[in-house]
Parts: C-alpha cells; structure tokens; sequence
C-alpha cells in the first residue's frame, strides 16, 4: 500500500514557524515528485511547493516564496516543507501528495505542477495562525 503520512502542524502565533512532515511508504521514492498542497476553509485547494526526487527541482507557490522551504530526506523517503513568517491567511489543512516525477518534470513549470493529477494523497495536517 502507498502511504502518504503527513505531521507537524499546530498552533503558531504570526511570525512564529512551523515544520511539517511527509512520510511516503510503499513507492520508490526517488521515481516520485512530492507536492504539498493546503486547503483554507471555504476555499479550492492551492499548491504551495514541489520537490521532483530525481532531478532535484522545486517549484514554489509565489504567495511563499521567501517564506517556506522544501527539503528532502531521501534516506527516510520524507518530505518536510518549513513554514516561517507565517501570516494568518496560511491558516489551513496542510496536504502532500506524490505523484510520478517525470509528469512533474515535463509540465510541471509556469506553475502547471498545481494543475497536474497527483495519484496519492496523505490525510492531512492542521496548520492554524493566529494573529
């Protein structure tokens, strides 16, 4: 079974950070892209970052840019996407999702890597900002 197993996420003050985690199981890892995408309440999911295992690419959302990082840790197929100067609007449930990197590495610039079909998804983790 495919398992994406996200954790990290809580109550964070404005300006304060966080750092989530993805766990991925049961793919190789390193043939996969892994996107973190977050979903706001009453609000259509947005796609914040990409890493592409097997080139290294990472593609951010403009409204994080200078704000998160995405990094790897291939050893232990997880994903962590650090959260810094955070804002009450990126108040939201925080997902990842992988999906097969070559997709990722040929249409996934211009921001296309937001509108692809990532195949599994993880349950979720609560990331709440207050101001």
């Amino acid at each position: 079974d495919v398992r994406l197993v996200e954790s990290g996420g809580g109550l964070a003050q404005a300006g304060g950070s966080l750092t989530l985690s993805c766990v991925v199981s049961g793919i190789t890892f390193y043939d996969y892209a892994v996107g973190w995408f977050r979903q706001a309440p009453g609000k259509e999911r947005e796609g914040v970052s990409c890493f592409v295992n097997e080139d290294a690419t990472i593609y951010y959302a403009d409204f994080v840019k200078g704000r998160f990082t995405i990094s790897t840790n291939n050893a232990e197929s997880t994903v962590y996407l650090h959260l810094n100067n955070l804002k009450p609007e990126d108040t939201a449930v925080y997902y990842c999702a992988a999906t097969w990197g070559r997709t990722v590495e040929e249409n996934g610039g211009g921001g296309g890597w937001t509108s692809l079909y990532w195949d599994y998804w993880g349950q979720g983790t609560q990331v709440t900002v207050a101001s």
